[in-house]
């Protein structure tokens, strides 16, 4: 079975999905698309933008998004997946490759969660660290015992957990985990705490839009961060979708969930391949591959 994946916050770079537009009318088209229900020229700067002006929270989610939706369009008939997963914000990616969500439904979805996330960063000082080297069950027992907020936010694969939450408590747990033997506990440059109680108020603000907006049954099952599972139906799709705000992304669990349903290669679609190194830490043999323009 085919697998196909899709990329979240920080796989971005200058001049990403110039190759796209270029490519041909209609998929120029999409991005234009894009630029007027943004109500801003995105691909001005995913074109010509510095690494800076794509860091931003509001530019960063909508253009590693479009990259993804417009590269799995431009593979047309040869994009036949039997499962999908997205990683945090590529969920929404692989949910309009799957044909859960409309395009244009999908872009307003992703820049409303883009803002909400924004604001919630702003209200309370945050941030995010990645620990190596530990197993998934001592990390969740030290967080669990930091005063504060600090969660497990990504378990990117084995060995590789990513924890959340204000800052003074992901500093302290970092101090602990460290002492308890991770290899490193690297605080990452990002805006706030993703996936923690901190997006409470983020989680609100989309569970309206997401409730407000149409989701089909989707062509093939998507494996959803928060339950590591396959999931077709519409309603669970966007209740697991809510709750992925501040719940932890399940990666690990999702890549090993999709080999045991019988996975047997992962094709990443948009930009970077920072999903196709998890995925061989999870099974060393399993083939991986970028999507390309043909």
């Amino acid at each position: 079975m085919k697998a196909y994946v899709f990329p979240g916050q920080g796989s971005q770079f200058p001049g990403m999905g110039q190759d796209l537009y270029n490519h041909s009318d209609e998929l120029k088209a999409r991005f234009e698309e894009a630029n007027d229900l943004l109500g801003f020229r995105i691909t001005d700067i995913m074109f010509e933008g510095t690494a800076d002006a794509l860091k931003q929270t509001k530019v960063t989610q909508p253009a590693i998004f479009l990259h993804s939706v417009i590269l799995a369009q431009a593979l047309g008939n040869s994009f036949q997946p039997d499962m999908v997963a997205g990683h945090s914000l590529g969920e929404f990616s692989a949910l309009v490759a799957n044909g859960t969500l409309n395009f244009a439904d999908g872009v307003k979805l992703v820049s409303q969660r883009a803002q909400a996330m924004q604001k919630a960063c702003e209200a309370e000082p945050s941030t995010m660290a990645a620990i190596i080297g530990l197993d998934d069950e001592k990390v969740e027992t030290i967080c669990a015992e930091v005063a504060g907020v600090v969660v497990p936010a990504n378990y990117n694969s084995p060995g590789q957990l990513v924890i959340s939450g204000a800052v003074e408590a992901v500093n302290e747990a970092c101090e602990i985990l460290i002492e308890a033997g991770a290899k490193r506990a690297l605080v990452l440059p990002v805006g706030g705490a993703f996936h923690s109680p901190l997006m409470e108020p983020a989680r609100v603000e989309l569970e309206a839009a997401i409730q407000a907006t149409p989701f089909a049954t989707p062509k093939c099952p998507v494996y959803q961060n928060v339950s590591a599972a396959a999931v077709t139906d519409p309603e669970t799709i966007k209740a697991n979708l809510t709750a992925q705000l501040t719940g932890a992304v399940r990666w690990t669990q999702t890549m090993q969930a999709m080999i045991a349903d019988g996975g047997a290669s992962f094709t990443e679609v948009g930009p970077g391949k920072v999903l196709q190194g998890l995925v061989k830490r999870v099974n060393r043999q399993m083939p991986t591959e970028s999507a390309a323009l043909s």
